[in-house]
């Protein structure tokens, strides 16, 4: 087992994962504490017996991401994951950089029928044909020095993932689903997909109230929040939590001695820096005027769902998740269903790969150009 906590020595190691197909890389990191992830620990494996490494890169402090980047950006080497998108967001974050190209295990276990958000453990069972130790799962993996038990821990997320790799590769190529799974990894690939706009926050925040105002003063409180908390580098809660954004949206306090009275505010939002900042979103709300007030999608909301149609798009999706070997979810929501039921064609299930498997029988079941029908467990579409 070695550790990497020079530049030196990762660049070496990098260069040298570039002569392979691929690598399977993994990432240990807390967030509890802070808005961005404090990244901790990063594995690698190379194919095969090939060596595993753990970078280290609170051990090594003064050591250089670059040549992890530089590999990252090499495409004749493909970088595997498994449940990726908290991963990219670090590299992202911190290096303005995502693996080129990228394999999700969890993704292509979805698409090979391996059921919904498969976890890493389950995979290991049933492919590798190995048990996991979970015991160090939760450990602090800032302190320092990392026993055995988390140093073996980190290193099984990706020595069993070779193994993973290229099982589901082989079972794409079989399927012919590869472009599939390329199509959900282009999202996670998208800055987009990590790119919080403070404009935008309040969108998040679940509220019946659709009165201009009371949305004026949240769009400013949630602006203030998210700004406050990427610059702070603390967690949004930390700040202010959702009820106590709706509490002070509604009761909208001009003063520290009315913001005091705030029966959901933590402390530490009631700190002098935080409240100012509070009392000054409030003002802004309250001054926005009319024509800039933002609004929920009005016709999302006027959107009336056909309940009996939504149930037949539900044995439909069943019948072809069965069929396909997909896991359901992965098609389609349940809100997806539902929004096709109430006549909204603007939806994922309706667009790409989804389309192909669901989504054209779906808009022909709407139409009432096919129907379903029974025989024993299994489901057909019968065209009308």
């Amino acid at each position: 087992m070695r550790t990497i906590t020079t530049t030196e020595d990762l660049a070496a190691f990098c260069e040298a994962a570039k002569a392979h197909p691929y690598v399977t890389l993994d990432t240990e990191f807390l967030r509890e504490r802070t808005y961005w992830s404090k990244l901790c620990l990063i594995q690698m494996a190379l194919p095969g017996q090939g060596e595993a490494v753990l970078i280290d890169p609170i051990e090594g402090p003064d050591m250089s991401m670059e040549p992890l980047y530089d590999l990252f950006r090499h495409e004749a080497t493909v970088k595997v994951f498994h449940a990726a998108r908290q991963d990219l967001e670090i590299f992202f974050v911190e290096g303005h950089v995502f693996p080129t190209p990228l394999f999700d295990t969890q993704v292509a276990a979805m698409v090979c029928g391996f059921g919904e958000q498969v976890g890493y453990e389950t995979l290991v069972k049933k492919i590798a044909k190995a048990n996991l130790d979970k015991t160090s799962r939760f450990t602090d993996w800032s302190r320092r020095p990392l026993s055995e038990a988390q140093k073996d821990y980190a290193l099984a997320d990706v020595t069993h993932l070779r193994v993973i790799y290229e099982f589901l590769a082989a079972q794409l190529a079989k399927n012919d689903r590869a472009s599939w799974v390329a199509e959900e990894l282009a999202i996670l690939t998208d800055p987009a997909t990590y790119t919080v706009n403070p404009d935008e926050a309040w969108q998040r925040i679940k509220t019946r109230t659709t009165s201009g105002r009371f949305l004026a003063v949240v769009k400013a409180l949630a602006r203030f929040r998210e700004t406050y908390a990427q610059t702070q580098n603390v967690p949004r809660s930390r700040v202010m939590k959702d009820d106590a954004l709706l509490e002070l949206a509604s009761t909208r306090p001009q003063t520290i001695e009315e913001l005091g009275r705030s029966r959901l505010l933590l402390r530490e939002g009631r700190k002098a820096e935080i409240a100012e900042g509070i009392l000054a979103a409030v003002k802004e709300g309250l001054e926005m005027k009319p024509e800039d007030f933002p609004r929920i999608d009005g016709a999302r909301e006027q959107l009336q769902v056909n309940p009996a149609l939504a149930d037949l798009l539900r044995v439909l999706l069943k019948a072809k998740s069965e069929s396909l070997g997909v896991a359901p979810r992965l098609i389609a929501s349940s809100a997806d269903l539902d929004q096709i039921a109430a006549g909204d064609r603007d939806v994922p299930a309706l667009t790409g790969w989804r389309r192909e498997a669901f989504g054209e029988d779906a808009m022909r079941l709407c139409k009432g150009e096919i129907a379903l029908s029974a025989k024993g467990h299994e489901v057909r579409v019968v065209r009308l």
